[in-house]
């Protein structure tokens, strides 16, 4: 089985959209820095980190894939807002603002973007305050970007080897009936929600966790493959591990948006005090792999190891201390 999820997981298009980002790692190197900041900013994380007296500015954006924007626009505004919110969490920040750039040849199609935007910018509670609409463009797009502060970070450039890597997800949720998206979020109660979100700066502050991601697009498999290449370290993933939707195929699982997910690096020591955290509020947490030293992340399950990704032979994002 593991064999013939092997190929399908390596060309999956949520994978191949992360090797995309290799244009932009091309021509803007490793960091940026400019005069009057405290240090350079690091680029390849969740969000751009920028100092700012005692904590940070933090700043993201998220372009939509296309065909959720055609074919399902509430849903594709109601993520829009979503992937960001959870970016900012994901480095233990809170959300301040977004703002939203949308492209439209139809304002009926553009009410739908804009119902499913308001809505997610009602539950996180994160006001929209401004952006750009186009409606004479021969195409659908939406893009949204988003403001937050957070005073510890947690960043996707400090796995360490011999940490164990740690999935935070929430499993009380369906399947979109098309695409790869675990729907935990679209109707459940939003103070839960916003609880759930909150313990992610609640452990960047008690020191539990320094080293993470939100589980994006490309599922578990592109996020632990984005967060070993900026972290430049290897793993282990006990795919038998992995707590899983019974509604779900695994194999689909793996590659899947999950609305509510966070892959973290801590020392194993922390493992059941952040179990315990993430169990506060209704938060499935268990340990699923290893870091390791190197630059390979391989895959165990059932008694059999296969190489997954070799980072001295290809790159995914470009960005990081991993790779070619």
């Amino acid at each position: 089985m593991l064999a013939d999820w092997l190929p399908q997981w390596q060309q999956a298009l949520g994978i191949l959209h992360k090797r995309d980002i290799q244009t932009a790692a091309a021509r803007l190197g490793a960091y940026v820095s400019r005069g009057g900041w405290v240090e350079a900013v690091r680029l390849g994380d969740d969000c751009a980190a920028i100092p700012d007296g005692e904590g940070y500015l933090l700043l993201a954006a998220e372009g939509m894939w296309p065909t959720l924007v055609q074919e399902d626009p509430w849903f594709a505004g109601w993520c829009s807002v979503l992937v960001n919110v959870s970016d900012i969490y994901a480095m233990g920040g809170r959300p301040i603002a977004v703002v939203d750039a949308l492209w439209s040849d139809d304002p009926d199609h553009s009410a739908e973007l804009w119902a499913g935007m308001r809505a997610a910018s009602q539950v996180f509670d994160v006001p929209i305050v401004g952006g750009h609409s186009n409606h004479h463009s021969p195409y659908q797009a939406l893009s949204v970007a988003i403001l937050g502060r957070s005073r510890h970070l947690i960043t996707s450039f400090d796995a360490q080897p011999g940490e164990v890597l740690v999935l935070a997800v929430n499993l009380a949720g369906k399947p979109h009936p098309r695409y790869p998206f675990w729907d935990a979020a679209t109707q459940a109660d939003p103070a839960l929600l916003r609880r759930q979100l909150a313990l992610l700066p609640q452990l960047a502050a008690s020191g539990l966790c320094k080293a993470g991601k939100d589980v994006s697009m490309g599922g578990i498999l592109g996020t632990t493959l984005m967060l070993l290449e900026t972290s430049g370290v290897g793993a282990v993933l006990d795919l038998d591990a992995i707590p899983r939707p019974t509604t779900l195929a695994f194999d689909t699982w793996m590659l899947s948006f999950p609305s509510y997910g966070f892959l973290l690096s801590v020392p194993p020591e922390q493992v059941p005090a952040l179990t315990d955290h993430f169990a506060s509020a209704e938060i499935t947490c268990a340990a699923i792999g290893e870091v390791t030293p190197g630059q390979h992340l391989r895959l165990r399950s059932q008694g059999h190891e296969v190489s997954f990704w070799d980072f001295t032979q290809k790159k995914l994002t470009g960005f990081g201390c991993a790779g070619n």
